[in-house]
């Protein structure tokens, strides 16, 4: 898997935790779903819609959750998640940042093509590591990621963001190498900034639900909070 990682820029494992950790956290993910007057100032639908407050978010963003339930960060996984960061990227990984991501039911809104560090200021250190947790069986239809291998030396693609504050995306034409991973609830995924990934839309009756945990060496998270970088305000390119 570490191999894997380091040369494609991904990868992933049938189970990183069990079914009653899995339960738990759906949970806690299901009480800040319905929870939009505490998450509003972390909400947001990466689709671009739901401006009005009664339109149906179809890609449900919370980032920093850990925020409003502190004793999150307590729960298994995210110790577990921080073993494996370390196992692939070294001992001094840390968690950065947390964040929900839901497609809601029949909603079929694609997450685009892009990487993640196109959202991130430059730092000189680059290693990171963000472990996708399935929270839900996914599949195609319902938005299991997809990754195209990194090459070596990859750069940041020109980005751009959806209307109304929507997902930050760029241009992909050769899917060719373009690798589709389902998986089982308490499955993951593994990806590091530069790699190209995406989602199809929900088409299905249910919620696609994943947790998603970022890691990166301590001293580039001071860094980041140094520069007043905590992953919470307006979503916008800042690589280019």
């Amino acid at each position: 898997m570490k191999e894997s990682f380091l040369r494609k820029g991904f990868a992933s494992t049938e189970r990183l935790i069990g079914l009653d950790e899995v339960e738990e956290l759906q949970g806690i993910y299901n009480e800040l779903l319905r929870d939009k007057k505490r998450t509003a100032h972390l909400r947001s639908d990466l689709a671009g819609g739901a401006t009005n407050g009664n339109e149906v978010e179809k890609i449900t963003q919370i980032m920093r959750p850990s925020m409003i339930v502190p004793n999150l960060k307590e729960h298994a996984v995210y110790a577990i998640a921080r073993t494996y960061a370390q196992e692939l990227l070294g001992e001094d990984m840390e968690l950065d940042f947390d964040m929900l991501i839901n497609k809601a039911p029949y909603t079929n809104m694609e997450t685009p093509w892009h990487q993640d560090a196109a959202y991130w200021i430059q730092l000189p250190d680059k290693r990171s590591v963000s472990i996708w947790i399935a929270l839900d069986e996914v599949y195609e239809e319902n938005g299991c990621m997809w990754f195209i291998p990194k090459t070596k030396g990859a750069n940041i693609e020109p980005h751009q963001a959806l209307p109304n504050g929507g997902a930050l995306f760029c241009e992909v034409t050769d899917l060719q190498q373009a690798e589709c991973i389902p998986l089982s609830p308490g499955g993951c995924t593994f990806h590091d900034g530069f790699t190209l990934h995406f989602s199809k839309g929900n088409s299905t009756e249910s919620q696609r639900r994943a947790l998603i945990l970022n890691f990166r060496p301590k001293t580039m998270i001071a860094l980041e909070r140094e520069q007043g970088v905590d992953h919470t305000g307006a979503r916008k390119v800042r690589q280019r």
